[in-house]
């Protein structure tokens, strides 16, 4: 029977914006074996209701879950600002996500403490990252905006060009005069879109991808709970709920190298 250490470390998001953190993982804890769940049938939760991100993330963490995994890093700002607290509820396994490591990151690297936050719809509706930013620093100014057409954008892998400049401008127009210092990616598709967002604000403005972050905060949960593997190099398997092909082709953008075989799953059955 494996050791417990053996057991892959469960990776989920909505789509493919995840990989940015499971690159992150790699980096930092190379043996560590990788099952990455992306929901791209079902892609974007940002302008889902409440109740349906709940009952998406609860299938895509049970289909984790149900795979043996050791811990389950939820890649997907969405679920971590609305299904989290119940996720943890219901599957007693080691369990993070990106909001916090994101907000500890933000208040690092701002001097002026002009903080703003960009996600999708849901995320910023949900006043997460708001909250935990004030709760830390009450003196702080936080601006708030919601960037619908994004994540869409990244998932066809439109990255730059005049329909994005368009966009960025609008969505960060408003953040530009509230004189922001720093700005948190609150979407882990967003920091496919660094450059094309540093060109709009400009220079002097601090962009904060918590992927490095989480990275570290699983790293801190595997040693404290005497899970880390410390040999490898550890596998990464890759399951999508449709179209592995298109993953896997703009998946390599994400990830920093190739993906191997993509495979197509249904939530709730095998592969």
């Amino acid at each position: 029977m494996a050791h417990i250490q053996d057991r892959p470390i469960g990776v989920f998001d909505s789509g493919i914006g995840g990989l940015t953190v499971a690159a992150a993982l790699r980096r930092r804890l190379p043996g560590e074996e990788i099952i990455y769940l992306g929901d791209t049938a079902r892609v974007p939760y940002g302008t889902k209701s409440s109740r349906t991100v709940n009952r998406y993330a609860l299938e895509c963490a049970l289909f984790l879950f149900n795979r043996g995994v050791k811990m389950i890093v939820v890649a997907c700002n969405t679920v971590s600002a609305v299904a989290l607290p119940r996720l943890k509820s219901v599957l007693k396994v080691p369990m993070i996500g990106v909001i916090e490591p994101g907000v500890a990151a933000g208040l690092k690297a701002s001097k002026a403490g002009r903080i703003g936050v960009i996600g999708t719809p849901s995320t910023i509706a949900s006043g997460e990252y708001q909250r935990l930013l004030l709760q830390n620093d009450p003196g702080i100014q936080v601006s708030a905006k919601a960037c619908p057409l994004l994540v869409p954008m990244a998932e066809e892998g439109r990255l730059k060009g005049p329909v994005v400049d368009l966009a960025l401008n609008e969505y960060l127009g408003p953040l530009r005069r509230q004189k922001i210092d720093t700005l948190i990616l609150g979407c882990t598709h967003y920091p496919l879109f660094k450059e094309a967002i540093g060109g709009v604000l400009g220079e002097g403005i601090t962009l904060v991808d918590s992927a490095e972050a989480v990275a570290a905060e699983v790293e801190g949960v595997l040693l404290r709970e005497s899970l880390l593997r410390t040999y490898g190099p550890g596998a990464m398997l890759c399951c999508v709920t449709d179209v592995p092909r298109q993953f896997g082709r703009i998946g390599r953008t994400f990830f920093g190298e190739g993906l191997g075989r993509v495979h197509r799953v249904t939530l709730g059955e095998g592969f």
